[in-house]
């Protein structure tokens, strides 16, 4: 696949200190960039965005702390993306939230191949569970295909030394580029580096937590064409995976397990619910599809043919409206804040139940969020924070 040039952005500091500022998610962001094209606008804004959803006093990042940064990773040796730019991964850009950001050891290429395969399943695995993942791993990639998962226990990291054995893996990892995780994989993560991608949306010196998971899950489902399951609960991060690629158009399998095996009742429900039942390497080629959204000859193709990767750049989004007057969007908010609770709500739902329209709707969220009122997670959905009613 041709590689396309990557080309530093003079803003490279200014869209770091916005991406790094507390409140700042990846909706947010887009918001913010499609609001205020030049980045040193977009931040110039920010407080004033932050003090209309109710937060007085906004640190914005410092420059000092982002200069810090860039040099780490520098010196590290990582590579910067940031969306909107041509090298950005174009699968990833189709998500509804996409990383404004991601830092990459390796290879950078390999993050715009149009043939990727996810692979995820139980940490807890069982030994042929990961025998299955393992072997998952090494013939699809010996066909080309690119290996993606999350570096954890058990199957990903399976999939990850089947991979790796004749072709191509790319890690998502939940910390810092720095900071392996669980710590005995650090030898796993440098050979990944060495002879594929390790991808991280999160600073350095991260330590991964548990709300930084679906976060990178959400990573590893856009960046991929299809998502093998391999052994997962019923309640598990790999059937939230599971659920973000579906999201996203995403092609779903799954490996069968025994009924008497807790760690492949999710699994196993996912082929119940229509995921393809995968026994082999020839199971996910026989339903791969050539871009995500596609089922059948009949659709019409979602990028363009003739590009020479098999992908076009997704069309330009559509001018935003202008905010409604600042009363109007307060009694918004005030709307949205009723109708969000402790539990994840989807956005979209949101929007119909409040008679509101959507670019009203995501102004207010975006006050909200930079307020720290208001959570946008993985998946579309908006949390109201605790203390707020």
């Amino acid at each position: 696949m041709p590689q396309r040039t990557a080309v530093a952005h003079p803003d490279t500091l200014i869209r770091l200190r916005i991406i790094r500022t507390s409140g700042v998610g990846p909706l947010t962001y887009q918001r913010l960039i499609a609001r205020h094209p030049d980045p040193a606008e977009a931040l110039d804004a920010l407080p004033g965005l932050a003090r209309a959803g109710g937060r007085a006093n906004l640190a914005i990042h410092p420059h000092a702390a982002a200069e810090r940064e860039l040099a780490a990773l520098h010196e590290l040796g990582a590579h910067l993306l940031f969306l909107g730019d041509d090298n950005y991964p174009t699968l990833l850009a189709l998500l509804p939230d996409p990383p404004p950001m991601i830092a990459i050891l390796g290879d950078p290429a390999l993050l715009l191949s149009a043939r990727s395969v996810g692979i995820v399943g139980a940490r807890n695995a069982s030994a042929n569970g990961m025998r299955m993942a393992e072997a998952l791993g090494t013939d699809l990639a010996s066909r080309g295909i690119v290996v993606v998962s999350g570096m954890a226990r058990g199957i990903d990291a399976a999939a990850h030394q089947g991979a790796l054995a004749v072709g191509h893996t790319i890690a998502c990892v939940a910390g810092g580029l720095d900071r392996p995780y669980p710590p005995e994989h650090a030898k796993l993560q440098a050979q990944i580096a060495e002879r594929g991608a390790v991808v991280a949306e999160a600073p350095l010196g991260t330590a991964p937590q548990s709300r930084h998971f679906p976060r990178r899950n959400r990573i590893i489902a856009g960046l991929c064409l299809g998502l093998v399951v391999v052994e997962a609960a019923l309640r598990s991060g790999s059937l939230i995976t599971a659920t973000l690629a579906q999201d996203a158009d995403r092609e779903l399998f799954a490996v069968p397990g025994s009924p008497l095996d807790p760690r492949c009742h999710g699994s196993n429900d996912l082929i119940r619910q229509g995921a393809h039942l995968t026994e082999g390497a020839a199971d996910v080629l026989a339903h791969l599809p050539d871009h995500p959204g596609r089922r059948g000859l009949g659709r019409d193709p979602l990028f363009a043919a003739s590009a020479p990767d098999g992908f076009a750049e997704p069309a330009a989004a559509a001018p935003l409206p202008p905010d409604p007057p600042a009363a109007e969007l307060a009694l918004i908010r005030a709307r949205v804040v009723a109708l969000l609770g402790p539990a994840p709500t989807d956005i979209d739902d949101l929007i119909r139940r409040s008679q509101f329209p959507p670019s009203a709707i995501m102004a207010a969220l975006s006050q909200l969020e930079l307020a720290l009122r208001v959570e946008i997670v993985p998946g579309n959905r908006a949390v109201l924070l605790v203390g707020e009613k």
